[in-house]
C-alpha cells in the first residue's frame, strides 16, 4: 500500500482529485481511531470504509473525512513517501537519534561537572597557600631575605629543617611592625642553620664590610675569624693575619692568637661582623685588645690608622751560585685578593722579568682570603692547563674552575709558595691549585683551613646578606675545611715573616733560616 502525504488545505471532496488517494481499499474490519505510543509522532486511522485513509505525521491532530460537506483544514507535515516497513525503521531511527542527543548533553554535563570540580579544588589551593593578610613592607623584607638563602645556601636540607614551613610560621608568629623586629627575625631565621659565616648586616656593617675589599680602610690591620678547633680553641675570634706594615704587626700580633676581648667586650659570643666593627673607627683614635699567645694573656694598646691594602709587593733576590742564568729569583708577596689583585700580580711579573729572574717566590702568609674570583684568576696566571677548583654542595660537584692555559703568564719558570697558618680560603684556593697541578712546591705549615665559601648579597634597604654558598675541593679532591693544605716542606722556626729579610736566608749559607735552593726550587 502505498501513500503520499501533503500539506495544504482544502475541501474534503476534492482530496480524491488530489494526491493524496489510496489505490486499494482496506480489506481490514474497521477500528476507532487510536493514538500509539510513539514519542511524538501519532497514527490515526478511520473508522469509515469509505474512508480508508491513513495519516501518519508529526502534529497533535489530524482532521480527516472523506466525505464531508464543509471545508476542513488538513495540516500534514512535509511530504514523506514510506510504506509499512519503513515506518518501523523511521522509528528506530529516530530513537537512535534521541539517544545520539541524549549521550552528548549527558557528556556534555558530566564535562561541565568535572571541569567545574577541578576549578574549585585548583582555587581552593592557590587560596589555602596564599596569605590570607596583605604583606607588609617589612614582610617584603623578611621575603626577600628567605628567598635570598633559598637560592644561595649550599645545604639545601637547610639544617634538616622544613625550610618553607619556617617562612610560613615566621610570617604569622614573628612581630614585624618595624625596621629593628624585621632584622631580629632575619637574625633568627638564620640562626637557625647554625652556620657562624652566613650573617646578617645592617646597612652600616654591609658597607663597612664592602670597604674591606677595596683599597685601603681605617683600623688595626687585622684579619680575624672563628677558631677551628685544630689548636683546642672554641671561643673567641682568632687572628688569621696581620696585614704587614699595620699597627696590629707591628705590636707583634701573630697569626694564631686569640683575641679574648675588644676595649674590654668579651668576644666569647662576639660575631667577626661586630668585631670588624668595634676594631675600625676613626683614624688616631685607639683600641684596647686583650690577647693570648701560647699561655700567655697580654694587654695591646693599638692606635687606628688608614692601612694601605695594596695587595702586592715585589722584589729580586740575588743569589750566587745558581749558574749563569739563574742568579736572581723574583719574590712576590700577595697580602690579599682585592679587586686589584690579579692585575698587580701580572705587573709584578712582567717587571721582574725585565730584571731576567729565573724562577719565583710567591708568599701567601698571613693572607686570609678575599675575592674567590681573584684566586682563580691569579691561578691561571701560573697555570698552563688543569683543574683550579671543584665547587661542591650537598649533592656533590655542582662546578668546576679551570683553566686552558690562554690567560698564563708564568707557567713554565721555578716557583716556590710559602704557607702559614695566616693562609686562608682564597689564598688556600691557590696554594691548592698550584700544588695539585704539581706546577709549585709548598713550604711553610699547614694553612687555617676555610674551605666554604661565602658570597655578599645586598638586600633592597641597603643591608645584606653574607651567605655560604659553596664549599670547595682541591683539583685532588681534598677537602680542606677545617684542615687546611699541608705543605710539602717546613719552614725552619726563624725564617722572618717580613719581605724585607727573606733575600738574606736564600743567600748566606750560615743563616740560621737559610734555604738551600736545589731543594727549593726542585719541580
Amino acid at each position: 500500500m502505498e501513500l503520499i502525504l501533503g500539506t495544504f488545505t482544502t475541501t474534503a471532496a476534492s482530496i480524491s482529485s488530489r494526491s493524496l488517494i489510496i489505490s486499494k481499499s482496506h480489506k481490514n474490519p474497521p477500528i476507532d481511531s487510536q493514538e500509539l505510543p510513539w514519542k511524538s509522532q501519532k497514527l490515526l486511522r478511520p473508522t469509515e470504509k469509505t474512508g480508508s485513509l491513513v495519516s501518519l505525521c508529526r502534529v497533535n491532530k489530524v482532521y480527516y473525512h472523506k466525505n464531508a460537506s464543509r471545508k476542513k483544514k488538513f495540516d500534514l507535515q512535509p511530504v514523506w513517501r514510506f510504506n509499512k516497513r519503513f515506518t518501523f525503521q523511521q522509528c528506530s531511527k529516530s530513537l537512535s537519534k534521541l539517544s545520539a542527543k541524549f549521550n552528548e548533553r549527558f557528556l556534555l554535563s558530566f564535562c561541565r561537572v568535572v571541569c567545574g570540580v577541578m576549578l574549585a579544588v585548583t582555587l581552593s589551593a592557590a587560596v589555602s597557600k596564599s596569605p590570607c593578610w596583605a604583606l607588609s613592607e617589612e614582610n617584603l623584607l623578611f621575603l626577600e631575605a628567605w628567598r635570598t638563602i633559598d637560592r644561595a645556601y649550599v645545604d639545601k636540607t637547610f639544617n634538616g629543617q622544613s625550610w618553607f614551613r619556617y617562612r610560613e610560621n615566621a610570617l604569622r608568629n614573628e612581630p614585624m611592625t618595624t625596621r629593628e623586629e624585621t632584622y631580629a627575625a632575619i637574625r633568627k631565621m638564620i640562626s637557625t642553620l647554625d652556620d657562624p659565616f652566613t650573617r646578617f648586616l645592617e646597612p652600616e656593617k654591609f658597607k663597612n664590610l664592602r670597604s674591606g675589599i677595596q683599597s685601603s680602610l681605617t683600623g688595626v690591620g687585622l684579619s680575624i675569624g672563628y677558631p677551628t678547633g685544630k689548636d683546642g680553641l672554641s671561643s673567641g675570634l682568632v687572628v688569621i693575619s696581620a696585614a704587614p706594615g699595620g699597627p696590629a704587626y707591628r705590636a707583634g700580633i701573630s697569626p694564631g692568637d686569640l683575641i679574648l676581648a675588644i676595649d674590654d667586650k668579651s668576644t666569647e659570643s662576639m660575631t667577626i661582623y661586630d668585631a670588624a666593627e668595634h676594631l675600625q673607627g676613626p683614624e688616631g683614635t685607639g683600641v684596647d685588645l686583650t690577647v693570648r699567645q701560647g699561655s700567655e694573656i697580654r694587654n695591646v694598646p693599638l692606635i687606628r690608622e688608614r692601612v694601605s691594602l695594596n695587595p702586592v709587593k715585589s722584589k729580586i733576590c740575588k743569589t750566587p751560585g745558581m749558574g749563569k742564568d739563574g742568579a736572581r729569583v723574583g719574590y712576590i708577596k700577595l697580602t690579599s685578593f682585592n679587586q686589584n689583585a690579579s692585575g698587580a700580580v701580572k705587573e709584578a711579573i712582567e717587571t721582574l722579568r725585565k730584571d731576567n729572574v729565573s724562577a719565583f717566590v710567591l708568599d701567601l702568609r698571613d693572607n686570609s682570603g678575599g675575592l674567590f674570583p681573584e684566586g682563580i684568576e691569579i691561578a691561571k696566571i701560573w697555570l698552563d692547563k688543569g683543574v683550579i677548583v671543584y665547587i661542591c654542595d650537598s649533592r656533590g660537584v655542582r662546578d668546576i674552575y679551570d683553566t686552558d692555559g690562554s690567560n698564563a703568564v708564568a707557567a713554565s719558570e721555578p716557583l716556590v709558595v710559602l704557607v702559614n697558618k695566616g693562609t686562608a680560603s682564597a689564598s688556600e684556593i691557590l696554594a691548592g691549585a698550584l700544588k695539585d697541578n704539581k706546577r709549585a712546591t709548598l713550604f711553610g705549615e699547614q694553612t687555617f683551613g676555610k674551605g666554604k665559601i661565602q658570597s655578599v648579597f645586598e638586600l633592597s634597604d641597603g643591608s645584606g646578606l653574607a651567605v655560604t654558598v659553596a664549599r670547595y675541593e682541591t683539583p685532588a679532591h681534598t677537602d680542606i675545611d677545617k684542615i687546611g693544605i699541608i705543605p710539602d716542606y717546613r719552614l725552619p722556626a726563624s725564617f722572618p715573616r717580613d719581605d724585607e729579610s727573606f733575600c738574606g736566608c736564600l743567600q748566606d749559607p750560615v743563616s740560621a733560616c737559610y734555604l738551600d735552593k736545589v731543594k727549593l726550587f726542585a719541580r
